[in-house]
């Protein structure tokens, strides 16, 4: 209940606030994103396998938007920032879809 309280209130504060995206920083949002949610797909996998560590998600969480928002900031000064992010979000949809398979088949044991 906790979790819901505060993405409602984090929603709310948004659109109060309306945070601005510096423009340095705005090609790397969409990846920072999708890594983050990579890493919400796996803890609720990992909550519902029984195994979940917050401490592990903490740094699961921060470790994959840095990575990949890294993986994309390195492939942008060697010239090849689309196919760096194309791969990026490619590996983390995989997983994305991977973690929501197992979600879906512990949720309705199919």
């Amino acid at each position: 209940m906790i979790a819901v309280l505060g993405l409602v209130v984090g929603v709310v504060a948004g659109l109060v606030v309306r945070p601005v995206v510096p423009l340095a920083v705005e090609p790397y949002l969409p990846i920072a994103v999708v890594a983050a949610l990579d890493a919400v797909f796996g803890g609720l996998r990992a909550m519902l396998d029984g195994i979940f560590d917050d401490k592990v998600f903490v740094v699961s969480f921060l470790s994959n938007v840095v990575v990949a928002a890294l993986i994309v900031f390195l492939g942008d000064k060697l010239g090849v920032g689309a196919q760096l992010s194309t791969g990026v979000v490619v590996v983390l949809g995989i997983r994305i879809f991977s973690n929501a398979a197992a979600i879906r088949r512990h949720v309705f044991r199919a």
